[in-house]
């Protein structure tokens, strides 16, 4: 009997479900993660129905989220899984030790640093052949709420009211957490597998059962017809996100084995295909990578809604919303007309946090250290690099052409949908030319690709440097809370 291919069989965590992966042709760690996620789900509603605040108390919620969390941990990764245990003990330790002044730097060079050089680990591990699904992700998600916590800490801690913006202040932990407290924000088996990052006192105020019950106090029910406060139910969210969840399933397994990116470089390719032919494929290919993160963002974000997290409160049309902890919003990204726009709609989580810990505190060039943190985070691959980079150049040059443009094509409505129009190819072109690198990982084909493309986005965006003016941005690292209004509205202008 012929052996079958190797490659299926891959995994760092448990053997059980091998047969299945045998039987799909998908690769173990793959099917791991999809398993873990459907349990996880199934987990979450009997979590919600049975273990919901008027059933159990805290501690039991806390425990149950934690031992569950683990168990995941275990079954997808195995011994590594090692990592984020020793990863949250340390920073647990920092934490205590440490002095309020300086609890944000020593946990965010502790996190970030173990972080890297289990990345470097990786490509020693596994070269660049790494797994789909490996211990990284989840140590991604885990030093992004380490960084999170101790950023709000120090915030509540040991900073006064006044230095704080609003959502600083909203935000502030203003005591230090138990050991299960903790272990249960890290490690909860809602979001150990595929995240997203929450703030810590949304997460304690979801497990005492105060999370839903502050949304809707923010509005005036009486005035709705309402006697007492409504009980939204998350059930229709879920079914819907595990709708697109089904759909980017299929347009994964179908679309992006179809269409590789390591095809836009391929020799033969590139030797027969004109420029704009190359062009419209790359945005092809880019279509193509979407869905898996459409699917494992999407389901993340089902399961915690699931379990009765997520709640947002209620929108103009007095609909109940379940988007606090939704990573992207689909129609936004394909849609956008700024490159912005779309970075705004695109691992919003991640996007948050970066806000949080690093660009609402960087003393210089927040833009660029936001941007340098991203890559950090996701990796030392160079084509990572290749595309922060590319992205902080292309991020100034659309700011520049927009704030110098913008307000010529604002008289007439032809004026303007011609311009969201071009605006909405540029951006979308821009997009897969900045994010190709980061799927191919080593430098030879990302050169290779850049060449293919003649550098055409490089050179492009030092022109409109070079040629337009550019406002001056003021940034302050501490801005008083009476004027974070203003300061939001000023950012939303540029």
């Amino acid at each position: 009997m012929a052996e079958a291919p190797a490659l299926p069989h891959r995994t760092t965590g448990s053997t059980l479900l091998h047969p299945l992966s045998a039987l799909l042709g998908i690769p173990l760690d793959q099917i791991n993660f999809v398993a873990c996620q459907l349990f996880a789900l199934l987990a979450a509603f009997w979590f919600r129905i049975y273990l919901g605040p008027s059933h159990a108390s805290s501690a039991v919620r806390h425990a149950f989220a934690t031992l569950f969390g683990i168990y995941f941990a275990v079954f997808c990764f195995g011994w590594y899984s090692i990592h984020l245990f020793v990863l949250v003990l340390m920073n647990y330790g920092i934490m205590n030790l440490a002095s309020i002044p300086n609890i944000h730097r020593y946990s965010f060079v502790v996190a970030m640093g173990y972080l890297t050089l289990c990345h470097i680990s990786r490509i020693y591990i596994f070269h660049y052949g790494i797994l789909t699904t490996d211990f990284s992700g989840p140590l991604m998600i885990i030093t992004q709420k380490i960084t999170t916590l101790a950023c709000q800490l120090h915030d509540g801690i040991g900073r006064q009211a006044e230095e704080l913006t609003a959502e600083q202040n909203r935000l502030a932990v203003k005591t230090r957490p138990s050991l299960l407290e903790y272990l249960s924000y890290l490690l909860n088996f809602m979001s150990i597998i595929a995240g997203p990052c929450s703030n810590y006192k949304d997460y304690i105020a979801f497990i005492e059962g105060r999370h839903v019950h502050m949304k809707l106090l923010e509005v005036n029910w009486k005035q709705k017809g309402y006697d007492r406060l409504p009980d939204p139910s998350p059930t229709g969210a879920v079914m819907y996100k595990l709708c697109i969840t089904l759909v980017s399933l299929v347009l994964f397994l179908t679309l992006t084995k179809n269409f590789p990116m390591a095809y836009i470089i391929d020799n033969e390719f590139l030797d027969k295909t004109p420029f704009l032919t190359r062009l419209g494929y790359l945005y092809v290919v880019t279509q193509s990578a979407k869905p898996k993160y459409y699917f494992a963002w999407t389901l993340a974000d089902a399961v915690n809604n699931a379990a009765g997290y997520g709640f947002s409160g209620v929108d103009e049309k007095g609909a109940f919303r379940w988007d606090l902890l939704s990573n992207l919003n689909i129609w936004n990204i394909e849609t956008a007309t700024s490159f912005k726009m779309y970075l705004e709609n695109w691992n919003i989580q991640t996007a948050a946090w970066l806000k949080r810990v690093c660009y609402d505190r960087a003393p210089w060039y927040p833009t660029a250290l936001t941007f340098i943190l991203s890559a950090l985070w996701h990796g030392i691959y160079p084509g990572y690099y290749f595309t922060f980079l590319t992205g902080i150049l292309i991020t100034l040059a659309a700011r520049a052409i927009r704030n110098t443009c913008r307000h010529y094509f604002l008289s007439s409505v032809p004026l303007k949908m011609a311009y969201d129009v071009a605006t909405w190819v540029v951006t979308q072109l821009a997009v897969c030319y900045t994010v190709a690198p980061f799927v191919m990982l080593a430098v030879e084909p990302t050169i290779k690709f850049y060449k293919s493309m003649y550098f055409h986005m490089h050179i492009l965006s030092i022109l409109v440097l070079l040629l337009l003016p550019i406002r001056p941005r003021t940034h302050s690292v501490r801005k008083p809370q009476n004027q974070a209004n203003q300061n939001s509205v000023k950012s939303k202008d540029k």
